[in-house]
């Protein structure tokens, strides 16, 4: 896999985010194990509470084709000067779906830093808890 494609779809994602109200466009775009690269933007809603992040848009997306199993995901905001990362409640959405995903978090020049889903939410809960023994 080009971490160069992953990283351009999340930039190009970016730019299709609906945000009219914080102005905060976010990108992402998930691969997934065969190779398919699935991409999902923020949609904002004016009741603030319904509005969906772009990991979640693209994850989402990825089910609902039939996906299920995932290796990277490329994230990226309109902040030049750090790299951010997902909020919380998109992290543990995609521990649901594995513990050993890549994460780029990506910068608007397409400069990204790669870390892992284990750094970003340590001590996770996972669907592994609610195995029965």
């Amino acid at each position: 896999m080009a971490v160069a494609e992953l990283v351009a779809k999340c930039l190009q994602a970016r730019e299709l985010a609906y945000c009219p109200y914080s102005h905060f466009p976010v990108g992402a775009a998930i691969l997934t194990s065969g190779g398919t690269i699935i991409t999902g933007c923020n949609v904002e809603n004016a009741s603030y509470g319904l509005t969906v992040c772009a990991e979640r848009t693209a994850i989402q997306r990825a089910v609902a084709e039939g996906h299920r199993s995932f290796t990277a995901i490329a994230v990226t905001c309109d902040i030049k000067d750090s790299f951010v990362g997902p909020c919380g409640a998109c992290r543990q959405v995609l521990m649901e779906f594995g513990t050993e995903w890549d994460i780029y978090l990506t910068k608007p020049d397409g400069s990204y830093k790669k870390t892992s889903l284990r750094d970003l939410l340590p001590l996770a809960f996972s669907p592994a808890h609610l195995a029965k023994d």
